[in-house]
């Protein structure tokens, strides 16, 4: 009988054995280093609920699910249910996994070049918003939605023949008495009366984005895109707003600095680095200011910017807060009492507070200069300026009675003291 010769490679055989062995050792170590990420992330999460029962949630997992694609959840069923399975690249595989484990540590997407600068570069990011808390008619899909000008030449240079005066800076309003009342359909317009001692100047209202302004003012201007002014905007608005926070015992001091006019080689994207300086300039000349707020319009249709009130239409506002801002949290918990205030007496007539987070836009605006600052949209590019100012009222009268209590709980009412 003829033996077969048998060669056993045993160098072969080692190495199979070792590198087996070394598989086993990288699966169970991403094993428990993933049951320890998930661990951990609950343990965040719980603790996170526990400090801050007051706060909106903003879910942990958000900046997870944003980074994972459409299929993601598809194809985890499909592990489970053969006939989901599809044709195409499946998230799991060795291309998808490993972008996505570089996106999520990174925050840069290699499908996308820009995304490698956006956050260096201002404007280059898209402002996408988290709703934190909804008003009565709000939803996930009325979120704000902002723009650049068209042209922003149009704003250095005029589009009516000039860039607009420069301002008069920051200064308290003289009076209402010249504000109009917003007429109500059926009732004679009516004027303010000339507001009582309001107190020390503790509320600072000024403009971002000064030249912001609403088509129906506009004559002849019809795009969206171009409703932008150096003389009719959204500055006024503010002087509405300071002069009623005036009338309701808060003294207001309001800045309508135009900054196209005013900045040598005004750039858009540096806006608020403009107005960062406006604030300490304001705050070096009034010392007793608590309080901010950049007051802007949104770029959505009219259809998420209106509301209609007794038969008569207003203005929404938006409550917009950078997740930038480290101390975020804490204006957050400001803006929300201003918008339950206003929600309280006029429901329907904020869209809520929306964050937009550190790669999405500037994402700071600001707030971290003062925990008692936001960002607070008025109306859309379709809304007209007496609607705005039927707003600016109501609104007024939320943040007056918000800063009133503030002064009752810290031993002082700012409305009994004479005005600086």
């Amino acid at each position: 009988m003829k033996w077969t010769a048998v060669t056993i490679n045993l160098h072969r055989v080692s190495k199979t054995v070792q590198y087996a062995g070394t598989l086993s050792k990288v699966f169970i170590a991403l094993s428990v280093l993933t049951l320890l990420f998930i661990a951990l992330l609950g343990l965040a999460g719980t603790a996170r609920l526990n400090e801050k029962q007051n706060v909106a949630p903003v879910s942990s997992m958000k900046g997870f699910a944003a980074s994972v694609s459409s299929n993601f959840f598809m194809d985890m069923a499909a592990m489970e249910i053969p006939h989901l399975k599809n044709n195409n690249e499946s998230s799991f595989s060795q291309n998808n996994v490993m972008s996505f484990v570089f996106r999520f540590l990174t925050d840069i997407n290699t499908q996308d070049p820009k995304t490698l600068v956006a956050r260096e570069v201002p404007g280059m990011a898209n402002d996408r918003s988290v709703l934190l808390r909804r008003g009565v008619a709000s939803s996930s899909s009325d979120a704000p939605f902002d723009s650049q000008p068209a042209n922003i030449s149009d704003m250095t240079g005029g589009t009516d023949g000039g860039n607009g005066g420069t301002g008069s800076g920051t200064a308290a309003p003289t009076g209402s008495s010249n504000v109009p009342q917003a007429a109500v359909p059926g009732q004679p317009a009516k004027t303010n009366p000339k507001p009582p001692s309001a107190g020390p100047n503790i509320a600072f209202i000024y403009h971002s984005h000064n030249q912001e302004s609403y088509l129906p003012e506009l004559s002849g201007v019809n795009d969206p895109d171009l409703a932008y002014n150096p003389s009719t905007n959204v500055t006024e608005v503010g002087t509405r707003l300071a002069a009623r926070l005036e009338q309701d015992g808060v003294g207001a001091v309001h800045s309508d600095t135009n900054y196209p006019a005013t900045v040598k080689d005004f750039k858009y994207a540096y806006s608020y680095k403009y107005s960062l300086q406006t604030l300490k300039d304001a705050a070096a000349k009034h010392g007793d200011l608590q309080y901010y707020f950049d007051i802007h319009r949104d770029s959505q249709v009219r259809g998420k910017t209106t509301v209609t009130i007794d038969g008569v239409d207003y203005a929404q506002v938006y409550f917009i807060l950078g997740e930038k801002n480290p101390h975020w949290e804490q204006n957050e918990q400001f803006a929300t009492k201003i918008h339950e205030a206003l929600e309280a007496a006029h429901p329907g007539i904020s869209k809520g507070i929306h964050a937009k987070g550190a790669a999405e836009g500037n994402g700071e605006y600001n707030q971290s200069f003062s925990p008692n600052s936001v960002l607070i949209e008025i109306g859309g590019p379709y809304n007209t300026l007496e609607e705005c100012y039927r707003t600016a009222d109501w609104l007024g009268d939320a943040i007056a009675s918000v800063i009133t209590n503030a002064q009752k709980v810290n031993g002082s009412d700012s409305g009994a003291a004479k005005k600086n």
